[in-house]
């Protein structure tokens, strides 16, 4: 057991009582990363810098030329600042990381900002989940990784995934964060991925970083021209939470709990319907039942004619909701 007057175990070089005692029921590592974080948000608070915004927003109508008939316009901007960081300008990035090895006083933060010289693109199709990691399988070649998850929000196997990433200060192998926008794509749009692989094994030598960062433009036009308008969801999903949302706006209700039990039953428990009205209208019945938005004088019957489904398949859904809220608590 650490003593008040002993060094502290994060390497500060303080004593204990003066240092983490106060924190006591966090973790080393809980510390650790919550520095790190604030690192990574305050690059994004201080960064463009004026001198930089012309070349920034340069960049942003370029790529916006060719995406803007399938991306909105901030999406474009989110993407292509990332670009602009470590892609175009990776001075920005470096010179801030020389500045916050500097000011940090923990050995152990400055050992991990030492690995965070050149962060690199990912692409890659989630192949496993647990309470705090993916296990995502680069799609250009042999290298599976573990990357930090964001949320609890449900991350279903066979989705993909796109982001710049950076060690995650964990010291485990292949261990890894994403530095901000981590984007995930709907399993509708599984064959834009595969061109893309098709264009990489089509080219000359070409290692994955060079190819990545000169195809980034390529890359979401093949997903735009498949489809891709930047929804989390794929269509189907899609269509089961307007159907619930119509629903519930012509009756003057509303209920954002309820939608979002609905999203994430849609996309961790993938329910094989044949139709989405049939999910939406047992939705309706279990958000009407457990009291997520004000009550309607409307039987389950009438709530089957609304979506025009039989009630036998409002119930079956209605059923799976129930036991899938229930298994939460």
């Amino acid at each position: 057991m650490i003593g008040r007057n002993d060094p502290c175990l994060c390497g500060s070089g303080k004593k204990y009582k003066k240092c983490c005692e106060s924190k006591a029921t966090f973790s080393i590592e809980e510390v650790q990363s919550e520095e790190l974080e604030r690192i990574l948000q305050a690059f994004y608070e201080e960064y463009p810098e004026k001198r930089d915004l012309n070349e920034f927003l340069s960049l942003v109508k370029k790529w916006s030329e060719p995406l803007k008939e399938y991306l909105v316009e901030e999406m474009i901007e989110a993407i292509v600042m990332d670009e602009f960081f470590f892609h175009h300008k990776p001075d920005i990035w470096t010179n801030y990381m020389k500045k916050q090895q500097k000011k940090i006083i923990r050995p152990s933060v400055v050992k991990v900002l030492e690995t965070w010289s050149d962060p690199r693109i990912f692409i890659g199709e989630v192949v496993a989940v647990d309470d705090t990691y993916m296990s995502i399988k680069n799609i250009l070649e042999d290298e599976t990784i573990r990357l930090r998850r964001e949320s609890e929000k449900p991350v279903p196997v066979g989705v993909h995934v796109y982001c710049f990433i950076l060690p995650d200060g964990s010291s485990k192998d292949n261990h890894y964060l994403a530095i901000s926008s981590l984007i995930f794509f709907p399993t509708d749009y599984t064959k834009a991925f595969g061109r893309f692989v098709k264009q990489f094994e089509s080219q000359e030598e070409q290692s994955v970083p060079s190819f990545l960062k000169e195809n980034g433009i390529a890359f979401w036009k093949l997903l735009g021209e498949d489809g891709y308008d930047g929804g989390e969801f794929t269509n189907f999903e899609a269509g089961v939470l307007q159907k619930a949302i119509e629903f519930l706006e012509e009756n003057e209700r509303e209920s954002e709990q309820l939608i979002e039990i609905i999203e994430d039953y849609l996309v961790e428990q993938q329910p094989n319907a044949r139709k989405e009205v049939a999910i939406a209208a047992g939705a309706i019945r279990f958000g009407q039942e457990n009291a997520l938005f004000e009550p309607l004088t409307i039987t389950v019957k009438e709530i089957a004619e609304w979506f025009e489904v039989s009630t036998s398949s409002l119930n079956k859904y209605y059923y799976d909701l129930n036991a899938y809220y229930t298994s939460k608590d």
